[in-house]
């Protein structure tokens, strides 16, 4: 009864903003230009940054002028803003840094407003102006409504198993999946081969005009944060200082614990803004294992790339863990 009151408020908001969208009360507004929606109805933790990746990747196969509009969390920038790759992640956010140093060719912009960016891209040169559109994290804005909708369900905390924030970490209605056009069900782990379609789409309650597809996290090689500091003979060490600042670092964790012998091991919260508080303890454990590599994540590295006060010696032994998605069926 008691987490039926709590939640009560949070979901009455919700309805009222969704019947408001539904009735015409707040207007949606559609674009001539393709544009792809990738988000989720949960709090972090399903893999947007690298579904969005393999999305930008096809796109660029296909001779697409991609853009990818993301609000850049945790950045200190506000509106309107082209992301170099040269960029410091506290004005562009870590997750579009990245994706902006992973595809050059990419037009990456960050901005509240997904209307406003996508209104300030089409009045671009038509040479600079992009052909496709990719809005991150984007499926609860209802104020653009997007030509193809691609939502992630994370398989080990599916949606029908959680509950509406404060009490869990649904940021909207369940019932809103069958808005989308895709389903991916993420981080299927790796002794699932063949997930049960048909029971999947039950629990989801998706139509038959919904499409269904599961995907697996590959892990990759350990590249260095500072290429030009780093000494890769640390990577083949046996041992490793281990941290992430993710919203779920236990399968990274995991994995690195497979390749090492995680001699510490540091989780932050996520979009961790790194102070030098934070690289000492990281420090502190390195000088006690003087061998260890220090193994972060992709995302984490984008943090790490500006900081002025990580020692020589710590970035001589810093590598992240590339990681890519691998869509089984």
């Amino acid at each position: 009864m008691i987490d039926k009151i709590l939640l009560f408020p949070y979901y009455l908001i919700l309805e009222l903003r969704h019947f408001m969208y539904d009735k015409g009360l707040l207007k949606s507004y559609k674009y001539d230009i393709p544009v792809i929606s990738i988000g989720n109805i949960t709090v972090g933790g399903t893999g947007k940054t690298p579904h969005a990746e393999l999305v930008i990747g096809e796109l660029l196969k296909q001779n697409h002028r991609v853009a990818l509009i993301s609000r850049g969390y945790g950045r200190s920038s506000r509106g309107f803003r082209v992301v170099q790759a040269e960029d410091n992640y506290r004005d562009a956010g870590d997750e579009p840094l990245q994706i902006k140093r992973k595809f050059p060719s990419v037009l990456v912009a960050v901005d509240s407003s997904r209307k406003r960016a996508i209104d300030t891209l089409l009045a671009f040169p038509e040479d600079k102006r992009p052909s496709i559109i990719v809005l991150d994290d984007a499926f609860q804005h209802r104020r653009v409504v997007p030509s193809v909708s691609i939502v992630l369900v994370n398989y080990q905390r599916p949606v029908f198993q959680d509950r509406l924030l404060p009490l869990g970490k649904l940021r909207d209605l369940p019932r809103r999946i069958s808005a989308a056009d895709i389903v991916i069900v993420t981080k299927i782990p790796w002794y699932d081969e063949s997930p049960d379609e048909a029971l999947w789409r039950k629990k989801l309650h998706l139509s038959a005009d919904q499409k269904l597809h599961f995907s697996k996290v590959e892990y990759g090689d350990f590249l260095p944060v500072f290429p030009q500091e780093c000494d890769t003979r640390y990577v083949y060490s046996p041992k490793a200082i281990v941290f992430s600042g993710i919203a779920n670092g236990r399968p990274f964790s995991d994995y690195v614990g497979v390749k090492y012998k995680a001699e510490a091991l540091f989780r932050f919260s996520d979009h961790k803004n790194y102070r030098k508080c934070h690289i000492s303890r990281i420090e502190s454990a390195s000088a006690q294992f003087p061998t260890a590599a220090v193994i972060t994540t992709e995302k984490d590295a984008q943090r790490l790339l500006h900081l002025k006060f990580i020692p020589e010696e710590l970035k001589r032994k810093l590598f992240y863990l590339s990681m890519k998605i691998d869509i089984i069926k």
